[in-house]
């Protein structure tokens, strides 16, 4: 069920069980916005479906946070013109590559170009692989973008994160909202499922600077400014002491 956070952002929450990311929808005097474009057609149909419910048009606008599956592979279903970073482009069009059966999809585990929970959780949704259709976004943002919905403003950022190289921030100045996708989360394609102890802190400095109290995240209910600090800063404190004793 669709939820209202504020009056111009709405959220449909994930699934824990296929991984599945929140969906997020933010609501212009003009135009509206979608923050992710769910794991499938499916996933957009009933994101679409509960909107309609609420009486609120499809999205003129769908942005990317980065590139994972969940978050990308329901892109060429959405309404409207698609947004992500130069990087994350890149890098889909990379995965519009890949063949899609169990053998391949456990050879780039091998390869590490892939991991064994993103392709478990995606052979849950795609019992049929065929229907996995990858594509990339219209747009691309090199370094920032802003787009006017009409009384609310989506500044679209650029930074590297501890999840992934390519996440794309979105920060509402009006709401005084960010969204983060999974930018704080750990990295399994390149740090092991671990934090890495300078992109942390380099992660923490840069939100600080921005004055947001809301906190829209992949894959939780929104958080307080407060509350998110305060937890980045003692996965921090948790990462100096285990590189300090040389774990």
């Amino acid at each position: 069920m669709l939820k209202q956070l504020t009056k111009r952002i709405y959220y449909l929450e994930g699934k824990e069980e296929t991984d599945q990311p929140f969906l997020y929808y933010i609501k212009g005097d003009k135009k509206s916005l979608a923050i992710d474009a769910g794991n499938s057609e499916e996933h957009v149909r009933l994101f679409y479906k509960e909107l309609d419910r609420k009486g609120l048009r499809k999205p003129d606008y769908t942005v990317l946070t980065h590139w994972h599956w969940d978050h990308t592979f329901g892109l060429h279903a959405v309404s409207g013109q698609t947004i992500a970073s130069n990087q994350t482009n890149q890098k889909l069009r990379e995965v519009m590559k890949w063949e899609w059966t169990e053998e391949k999809m456990r050879q780039r585990e091998q390869m590490g170009e892939d991991i064994a929970f993103c392709n478990d959780c995606i052979l849950k949704v795609y019992p049929n692989l065929s229907k996995i259709k990858v594509v990339q976004a219209q747009i691309s943002v090199q370094n920032e973008m802003e787009v006017d919905l009409g009384g609310v403003h989506c500044k679209l950022m650029c930074h590297d994160s501890t999840h992934s190289r390519d996440a794309l921030f979105i920060y509402l100045p009006e709401e005084k909202t960010l969204a983060v996708g999974d930018a704080d989360c750990e990295d399994y394609y390149e740090n092991g499922g671990n934090y890495d102890e300078g992109r942390l802190a380099q992660l923490i400095d840069y939100i600080e600077e921005i004055p947001f109290d809301r906190y829209l995240l992949g894959h939780e209910v929104p958080q307080k400014r407060e509350e998110v600090l305060n937890y980045l800063k003692e996965e921090l404190e948790s990462v100096k002491r285990g590189n300090s004793y040389g774990f």
